[in-house]
């Protein structure tokens, strides 16, 4: 009896399945061309993370290095994260001396022939006026939202220039709605703190993180816990004592320090002082998970601002 017949069957089933799997190979490697061509945007703080990602859109991927809830002062990076850097289009940066344990790798990205951007060094930075960083540049610009409107374009100028692949105009849409909504933010800002009596606009921090928004709003910046513009410096007693005297002359409601910090040295300070303070809480360097107060820059803000408002404006 002959087996011809089954023979063939089965080499024609095999024929059948050697090309649906070559056709399978095609379709994955095909896909995964498509994923390593895809344009890369490396960010290093979570707020320029969020910014960048409402400018890009979906023109490029976006990795963001710094997680919720870190201290853009003394986060780091891992080997894998500091090799992404190396194989971006572009990596955006704050700048100004902010990123303390990752500028090597930035420059190191630089070096390796990636385009870098300081974002920090394009929106007129101020510099500070009292303290350990006196006469230093100030990277806290994000605390005032006009210069956030000038960062979103020069971001959207970076990224159509040095990120191939896409769509220019798909990136001048995106920046030119999200910078209505930071305008649309500062005019909202500009009322609530309006209705703050001028003597009762000043700030105690606790370090030196917003000089920019007191000078686009009108406050005056009393003193910071930590005399600095870094979380890493420590105040002294002496420092302590002459802040509790300032506070106590200038009549001071709240001090006010970051939500992701210790606040010991605040409530120690408040303890020295004779006056009534309160201690608030802010988000003044970083964003939070979603759901917990300030998963946006638009978001943090609001709430900062909505905090300042009540902790000045009590009593």
């Amino acid at each position: 009896m002959s087996t011809s017949p089954p023979r063939t069957r089965s080499s024609a089933a095999l024929a059948f399945l050697a090309g649906l799997l070559g056709v399978l190979a095609l379709a994955v490697g095909g896909c995964a061309a498509d994923e390593e061509d895809r344009p890369s945007v490396v960010v290093t703080t979570n707020i320029l993370g969020d910014i960048t990602r409402n400018v890009v859109g979906d023109e490029a991927d976006v990795t963001v290095l710094m997680r919720a809830g870190a201290d853009p002062h003394s986060f780091g990076v891992s080997a894998p994260q500091a090799a992404a850097m190396e194989q971006a289009d572009l990596v955006v940066y704050n700048g100004l001396g902010l990123e303390e344990n990752v500028l090597r790798h930035v420059e190191a990205a630089g070096e390796a022939g990636v385009s870098t951007v300081a974002v920090g060094d394009g929106v007129d930075p101020i510099t500070y006026t009292s303290g350990e960083s006196a006469g230093t540049s100030d990277p806290h610009f994000w605390t005032d939202p006009e210069r956030v409107r000038e960062a979103v374009d020069l971001i959207a100028d970076q990224v159509t220039e040095h990120v191939g692949g896409v769509d220019k105009a798909a990136v001048a849409k995106n920046a030119s709605a999200y910078g209505r909504q930071v305008d649309d933010l500062t005019a909202w800002m500009r009322d609530t703190f309006d209705a703050i009596p001028a003597k009762r606009r000043q700030l105690v921090t606790n370090h030196h993180v917003f000089g920019y928004l007191a000078e686009r709003f009108g406050f005056r910046v009393v003193g910071a816990v930590i005399p600095s513009g870094t979380t890493l410096a420590s105040p002294s007693a002496s420092d302590l004592k002459s802040l509790s005297t300032s506070i106590e002359k200038a009549g001071v409601r709240a001090i006010f320090v970051d939500s992701s910090q210790p606040d010991r040295l605040a409530q120690v300070l408040k303890r020295e002082t004779d006056t009534e303070v309160d201690v608030v809480p802010l988000f003044s360097e970083s964003l939070t998970e979603k759901g917990k107060g300030a998963a946006t820059y638009l978001e943090m803000m609001r709430s900062n601002t909505a905090s300042i408002a009540t902790g000045l404006s009590t009593r």
